[in-house]
């Protein structure tokens, strides 16, 4: 596939998809990465594999499987949000574990299952790896309007996650709803992941996720300016990560996942030239 001869009618959902999926994934990993758990985009992305999973099992196919894989992700998130570490005696990078092994399981497990039952697994393969060439106007606009939630969300909440990002404990003590915020926050997140598999696939979407966000953080300082660039950084990996996949015939996903690691690096070497 060479992009001389790409029809734009055709494209054009693909390289808008993969532009959105980019600025909003780039925008969540401000937060995620600026509260240092990375581990939330794996841990997430992987209930929503095990609920495509069983999805599938139980007969669902095509753009159906995306409920069941909303379902796990949401019912993850919220299991995130309303657990309280504290009363735990842990903290939540071990809750996170708990999530991913146990999603990680029974994904495994789903698996492991369709051929004893005699059933096709080509669906959830694909939905493992992604593929944005396969991105629709349907898609994009479902993209585009869990972008609009997120944007909003993020726009409405600015102060109260800026206080989350600094300090879940002071943010709380000055009478933010730390939980009902931070609930929302993470059923976004798992809605963001899940409708953008189809860019990159189900095991490298946190990467898109959490690359541009680090290469933001290395670039610029300041709330606002970190969250544009980070948005703008993830757009320009899924726009032009495709447009290198039509000139090299390389798969999308790879690309995109490789060329936001690559602004990772260039960032930081920029910041070292600073110093």
């Amino acid at each position: 596939m060479m992009l001389a001869v790409l029809d734009l009618g055709l494209w054009a959902p693909v390289m808008l998809g993969g532009a959105l999926a980019g600025a909003s994934s780039g925008a969540l990993g401000v937060y995620i990465v600026g509260m240092r758990i990375p581990f939330l985009g794996v841990c997430v992305s992987h209930a929503a594999l095990a609920g495509a999973v069983f999805g599938a099992l139980a007969g669902l196919s095509g753009p159906w499987m995306l409920l069941p894989a909303l379902g796990g992700a949401v019912i993850s998130a919220l299991a995130l949000g309303l657990a309280q570490p504290e009363r735990l005696r842990t903290d939540n990078n071990t809750v996170m574990n708990l999530l991913f092994t146990g999603s990680m399981g029974l994904a495994f497990l789903g698996l492991g299952l369709f051929p004893v039952l005699g059933k096709s697994d080509h669906d959830v393969r694909a939905l493992l790896w992604g593929s944005l060439n396969y991105c629709r106007w349907p898609d994009v606009w479902l993209m585009a309007g869990v972008a609009v939630l997120l944007f909003s969300f993020l726009a409405l909440t600015a102060k109260e996650m800026r206080a989350i990002l600094f300090s879940r404990t002071e943010a709380a003590a000055a009478g933010i709803h730390v939980t009902l915020v931070w609930t929302i926050f993470l059923v976004l997140t798992a809605l963001v992941l899940t409708v953008n598999f189809q860019t990159v696939g189900g095991l490298m979407i946190f990467s898109l996720m959490t690359n541009p966000a680090a290469a933001a953080f290395l670039w610029v300082r300041g709330g606002n300016r970190t969250l544009t660039v980070a948005a703008g950084l993830g757009a320009f990996s899924g726009l032009a990560g495709f447009i290198l996949s039509a000139l090299t015939d390389l798969p999308t996903g790879a690309t995109i996942v490789l060329l936001s690691a690559g602004l990772v690096g260039a960032a930081a070497l920029l910041r070292a030239r600073r110093c």
